[in-house]
């Protein structure tokens, strides 16, 4: 008898509710979904649906009010090496260069001063910043701090990539050639990619899945 694959994220009846000083509500309805090891899902669905939602308790970044999000079969319980993740605002430190923010994660590893580099090195070239690799954060453009981003993400290696409209405040061109890059990086690697926009266009293009989501509650 053939072993059951286990999927790569389980989101298990997942529901998030949001407790303010007036009121609240449900951005998250019992949503139940699988992605596969490798896959790259796309979540596409208007704006407060709950996409990010998703993705912030699929990242460990909050927890849901019910039900569970698993990967690798354990349950999530905060952030972990083995999900990392890319937001629509770089979130890179101002003050390191690019090669110093690639290194950031591989740091606090604990790994040592020439693997860092070597590693940090590999995905700058990865991602066509060569050139910009002693550059600060403020030198570069919105698509270069993207992937500079990018890189230090992959430099962790994680198995699982959570992305956060991660191209979504760029120019049309520059969108198109972080799409191009990403998809042939993820052909390379095959890491797991959960994918958010509101761009449907986008969501075909990158997706091996897309999945749709509907108004709040998601």
């Amino acid at each position: 008898m053939a072993s059951r694959i286990v999927p790569k994220i389980v989101f298990d009846k997942v529901t998030r509710r949001f407790d303010l000083s007036d009121n609240s509500f449900i951005a998250l309805d019992r949503l139940s979904l699988d992605i596969a090891d490798g896959e790259f899902v796309t979540v596409v669905g208007p704006s407060g649906c709950g996409k990010s939602t998703a993705l912030n308790i699929a990242a460990g970044l909050l927890r849901p009010s019910e039900g569970s999000v698993l990967v690798d079969g354990k349950a999530v319980e905060g952030p972990g090496p083995e999900r990392g993740m890319i937001f629509q605002q770089y979130a890179l430190f101002p003050w390191l260069t690019v090669r110093q923010n690639v290194e950031f994660g591989l740091r606090i590893k604990g790994e040592e001063a020439s693997r860092r580099r070597q590693i940090a090195e590999r995905f700058i070239d990865l991602v066509g910043l060569r050139d910009f690799a002693d550059a600060l954060p403020k030198t570069l453009s919105g698509g270069m701090k993207q992937r500079c981003a990018i890189a230090r993400a992959y430099a962790v290696d994680p198995s699982i990539l959570l992305m956060d409209e991660p191209f979504g405040a760029l120019d049309a061109l520059t969108r198109v050639q972080l799409q191009d890059q990403l998809l042939d990086t993820w052909s390379r690697e095959r890491r797991t990619v959960m994918f958010i926009t509101h761009d449907v266009d986008e969501a075909v293009y990158l997706a091996n899945r897309v999945i749709v989501m509907a108004a709040r509650p998601g």
